[in-house]
């Protein structure tokens, strides 16, 4: 319980830096230096020492958002197994509790972008409810699959004690569509380029930006870290799957753990250099992929099982 403990706030306190890996991976293909590691921190100690602004036509929501979409990020994180290790909370069905925790801080997100009375925040509202229902039905065939092959509906059950290596053996290469398909999720859930693209504010292709350009201060800082420890959820899971090793030691499989996280955020950063951001009717085509893949890796890994 305490080395869980541990590594779950290790998990909260990296998801900052591991995101500006980020940004110095988009500085060096761009031919900048870039900005520090730990610029992020700066950033959420800057926002914490700052007050907030309301304006007169919002209500308790638009307050109550950033605090629900963290504390939605924070709870899923407890039932992450990082580096294979037992996580935090456990219990059969779990995976299908933290689907709903992600909607629930999707849905104060939007409640508190609605709650602004803006035309511009409500669009980019609207774009954030349309576009993750196709990461979940993705979400929702992935688990088939995983059910199939191990019995349980639980997040620990597939990641800890070596069981990746066991989902590799039972349903062979079909497993790299799943790893594809969870990373456009990554990409599409965490508002990324070819997706969204964070660093922009043209408004005919904001997304997640639009609808927190109201929140300010410590609201803002709930919100960066929420989108953080996010995006370091899904950025595990893949890195779990490209590194199902068990090496014996923990000190080991965890030096492997973040060698292998350190790949994603790099990937993340390769892909943001690289690609230019989808037209916004292109988008939902990128994002159902992700479905095809893991439809095809069931339909596939069904003829390995019989």
């Amino acid at each position: 319980m305490i080395e869980s403990m541990i590594l779950w706030l290790l998990a909260i306190l990296t998801a900052p830096f591991f995101s500006a890996v980020i940004l110095r991976i988009k500085a060096f293909f761009g031919g900048r230096k870039g900005s520090p590691l730990l610029i992020n921190y700066y950033t959420l100690i800057k926002l914490m020492k700052k007050g907030s602004v309301y304006s007169t036509s919002t209500t308790f929501l638009f307050k109550l958002g950033p605090m629900i979409s963290l504390g939605a990020a924070l709870t899923a994180l407890m039932f992450l197994p990082v580096a294979g290790q037992k996580p935090l909370l456990s219990f059969n069905g779990d995976v299908i509790f933290i689907l709903y925790l992600f909607g629930l801080g999707r849905f104060f997100t939007i409640a508190a972008a609605m709650d602004t009375a803006s035309p511009f925040e409500g669009m980019g509202a609207a774009r954030e409810a349309y576009f993750p229902i196709i990461c979940e039905a993705t979400l929702f065939m992935i688990l088939i699959l995983f059910y199939l092959l191990t019995g349980k509906l639980q997040l620990a059950a597939y990641f800890t004690n070596g069981q990746p290596q066991t989902l590799w053996q039972a349903a062979g290469s079909p497993l790299l569509f799943i790893v594809m398909a969870f990373f456009i999720i990554l990409l599409t859930e965490n508002s990324r380029v070819p997706v969204d693209d964070p660093a922009t504010h043209l408004e005919l292709t904001m997304i997640h930006e639009v609808m927190v350009l109201d929140h300010s201060g410590p609201d803002f800082g709930l919100i960066e870290l929420g989108s953080f420890c996010k995006l370091f959820f899904y950025a595990s899971i893949v890195a779990t799957l490209i590194t199902p090793f068990d090496l014996g030691l923990p000190a080991l499989n965890v030096g492997l753990y973040l060698i292998a996280l350190l790949i994603v955020y790099i990937a993340v950063g390769v892909t943001e250099s690289v690609m230019a951001r989808y037209r916004m009717d292109l988008v939902p085509k990128f994002v159902l992929t992700s479905f095809a893949l893991a439809f095809f890796a069931t339909l596939i890994s069904l003829e390995f099982i019989r």
